[in-house]
Formats: structure tokens, sequence, C-alpha cells
């Protein structure tokens, strides 16, 4: 990959055809505002950015049991491969004006933040017994924890931490998945945080946003076909066989 921007890339997933268009058109616009800056984009079919000179795209199949959520931390990784710093962002944002490249990322997690007992009492109350035994199964007090915005965050090379929130971050969103709790994997990112020492950085975070604008596309509604549905399904009956398998390794993790 031709860093040109040594200091810090833009990373996203691109699963499907409509993100895959996404993901281009975020590209272009990052030509315009962050020249020399790359997207790296984890996705099924590489080929499709050819075309992009900013693009560093690598083959990358959904993960995560339901949805992939937690596969961000996949594209963060190989990123920080090439780069000191990574900035995840998702897919559906446009970048509306040009990109602030003075400011210096602190080693570790930048991004939005609050308590997330505070978020989850808001936001989806139900899931907070299973945050509450994950917390003890990680030596961790909520009340010491944040929830994170997961839709754009930027991650640091911390002298090889990075690699065990990678680790942590996978093993707390499993254990989610299992419990049956697919999305906001927010409060998985900033439990991984947590676990490892790390505290969320703000500085820098705002300048970024403000140059963004988030499409929600996931929203948008559109009609699935019955052959899309069957393979949505045995994927998804595949992914959690897979996982269910895996955490047996690590039984008392995961099932006690």
């Amino acid at each position: 990959m031709d860093t040109t921007n040594n200091n810090f890339c833009f990373c996203t997933l691109a699963l499907g055809k409509k993100y895959r268009l996404l993901a281009k058109q975020l590209s272009q616009d990052l030509a315009k505002y962050a020249h020399g800056t790359f997207l790296v984009v984890g996705t099924e079919k590489p080929n499709f950015f050819q075309s992009s000179a900013n693009v560093y795209a690598f083959p990358f199949k959904q993960k995560g049991i339901l949805h992939c959520y937690h596969d961000k931390r996949f594209v963060l990784e190989k990123a920080l491969s090439q780069y000191s710093t990574a900035i995840a962002i998702d897919a559906d944002t446009r970048i509306i004006d040009k990109v602030p490249t003075h400011i210096e990322w602190m080693p570790g997690f930048t991004g939005c933040s609050r308590n997330i007992l505070e978020h989850v009492k808001r936001r989806n109350p139900d899931r907070l017994p299973t945050l509450e035994i994950l917390a003890n199964k990680l030596n961790l007090s909520l009340d010491n924890v944040f929830w994170v915005g997961e839709s754009l965050m930027i991650v640091s090379k911390d002298n090889g931490k990075e690699t065990e929130f990678f680790q942590q971050w996978g093993k707390i969103g499993d254990y989610l998945e299992l419990q049956g709790i697919h999305a906001g994997s927010g409060n998985a990112i900033g439990l991984a945080a947590a676990k490892i020492g790390w505290t969320v950085h703000a500085q820098g975070w705002d300048e970024l946003r403000n140059v963004t604008k988030h499409l929600d596309a996931a929203y948008q509604k559109k009609s699935v076909s019955l052959w899309d549905n069957l393979e949505r399904r045995l994927g998804y009956h595949y992914r959690l066989n897979i996982s269910r398998v895996k955490a047996l390794k690590d039984f008392d993790f995961y099932y006690k």
C-alpha cells in the first residue's frame, strides 16, 4: 500500500453492494477533502475499488453472528498494520469539509463517550443485567466504564496495547452475541478499553465530527428477496454454531 499520508488513515467495512457504493462515495469525498489520505476497506469484493486510487481494499467476510458491528475491529487492525492512527468511520458517512490534519491523536482510543450505566439505562435497560454479569467476569465496575460512539472513532498505536484491545473487544463481543445482544457495539468497545486500562480521549474528536455527516443507511428499508433471506439465515446459523464451538475453549467465561 502506498502510504502517502504516513500519520493516519480512514477505515471502514463495506459488506454488500449498498455499502460498497457508499464506501466508494466516501473515498471520493476523501480525495476532495483529505488529499493523500487512504481509506482501508474490508469487503467481499476488493476488485470493486480497483479504480479508486486512494482505497486499499482487502478481502473480508462477515464474522459477527447476526450483524457486523464488532467486525470493525478487523479493519482497524488492518489499518494499524500500516499507520500509527486509524480512523474508523461508517461507510454511510459523507465528508463535507476539509479534514483536519494538525491533530496529534493520543495513544489508545479517542471518541465520544458517556458513562455506560447512564447510556444503557436510557437506551436499552433490558441489557443491564447481562452487562453487569459481564463486567463482573472482567473484574470491572460499570461505574468506571464508558460507552463509546462506534460510528466515528480513532485508535492509535500504544506500544502494542491495541492488540490486547482488539482481543478483548472480540471476546466481549462474542459473549454479548451469544447472549442474544447483537447491537450496541459501543458497550463492548468501552468494556474492552476499560479492561486494558485505556481511558477514552476526546481531544480532536469534535473537530473531526464537524466535517462529517452520518447518513444512517442501516435504517433505510429495502426489499429482500427470498434467496437473500435464506442466505442470510444460513449465514447466521453457521456463524452462531462456529461461535458456540469456539466459546467452549473458555467455557467458564462464556457459559457459567
